[in-house]
C-alpha cells in the first residue's frame, strides 16, 4: 500500500450518494475471492461508480482518484476518525472532485424542483446530503454527471443555480470559503435541511466547514452537535452560533 501526501500529489476525488457501495476490505481482497464472490462485488452499483470515475480521471490526466467507500478501512475506529477529521482538507486539496447524480438521467443539469424527487425536498438526493456541504464547497473544481456519467457542468458555470438548490452564496462556490468571512449562523442555515444517515454525522459533517477537530464518538447521538458547538465557541467569539434557525 503506497502512502501519498496530499498536498503534493495530484489527484481527482469523487462525492457520491451512497448505495450498495465496495469496503476497503472487499477491494484489497477481490483477486483473492472466489470467482462467484468476486463477481457479485463487480456487478454492484458501487464498484461500476468506481470503474466510472477512475475512467474520468484517467481522461482527465490523474494518475489518483480517492474514493471514501473504499479508500478508509472503517473497521480502525482511528483511522476512521483521522479521515473524518481531514475530510474536508482532502477535498480541498483535490485537483478536482467528480460529483455524481445517481438520479438524474436527463443530460442537462437540473434548474427547477421536479416532483420525481419528491423524497429529497424537489432536487437530486446528493443535495439533500449532509457530508456532500463539505464537497461542494471544498474544492475548487467541482463537475457534476447523470447516472450515466455524462457531464452536467462546473461548479463556477453553475453558481447561480447551485446557490438556488443549495442557499450557499455563489461567491463562496466561485472563490472558496475562507476569504469570505461569513458569520457561523449562516454557515449553519446552509446544512438545516440536510440529512445523514448516523446522527452523529450531522456534526461531524461540518467540521471542516468551521475549521474544528474532534475526536468521533458513535454512539453519542445528538451530543455530537453540541460538542461541535462547544468547539466553535472554542475558536471564535462570533455569538450569531446562538442565533441561527433554518431557512
Amino acid at each position: 500500500m503506497k502512502e501519498l501526501d496530499d498536498t503534493t500529489t495530484s489527484y481527482a476525488i469523487l462525492s457520491h450518494r451512497w448505495g450498495a457501495e465496495v469496503s476497503y476490505k472487499e477491494m484489497i481482497g477481490l483477486m483473492k475471492m472466489e470467482e462467484e464472490d468476486r463477481e457479485e462485488i463487480t456487478q454492484r452499483h458501487g464498484y461500476q461508480k468506481i470503474i466510472k470515475s477512475c475512467e474520468q480521471a484517467r481522461k482527465d490526466g490523474y494518475k489518483w482518484l480517492w474514493v471514501d467507500t473504499c479508500c478508509i478501512d472503517k473497521r480502525s475506529s482511528s483511522e476512521l476518525s483521522e479521515a473524518i477529521n481531514s475530510m474536508y482538507r482532502w477535498y480541498q486539496n483535490a485537483r478536482v472532485c467528480y460529483a455524481y447524480l445517481h438520479d438524474v438521467g436527463e443530460s442537462t443539469f437540473p434548474t427547477q424542483q421536479d416532483d420525481k424527487f419528491g423524497k429529497s425536498n424537489g432536487w437530486p438526493e446528493w443535495f439533500v446530503r449532509g457530508w456532500t456541504l463539505q464537497e461542494l464547497i471544498a474544492p475548487e473544481e467541482v463537475k457534476f454527471f447523470n447516472k450515466y456519467w455524462v457531464p452536467l457542468g462546473h461548479k463556477r458555470h453553475l453558481a447561480s443555480t447551485l446557490n438556488h438548490i443549495t442557499g450557499v452564496p455563489c461567491e463562496v462556490l466561485t472563490d472558496g470559503l475562507a476569504r469570505q468571512g461569513l458569520c457561523v449562523a449562516q454557515i449553519m442555515s446552509w446544512a438545516a435541511r440536510r440529512k445523514t444517515t448516523r446522527i452523529e454525522d450531522r456534526a461531524y459533517s461540518l467540521m471542516g466547514l468551521f475549521g474544528v477537530n474532534m475526536p468521533m464518538l458513535y454512539g453519542e447521538g445528538k451530543m455530537a452537535f453540541h460538542r461541535l458547538q462547544l468547539e466553535i465557541i472554542r475558536k471564535s467569539s462570533d455569538q450569531s452560533i446562538f442565533a441561527w434557525k433554518p431557512r
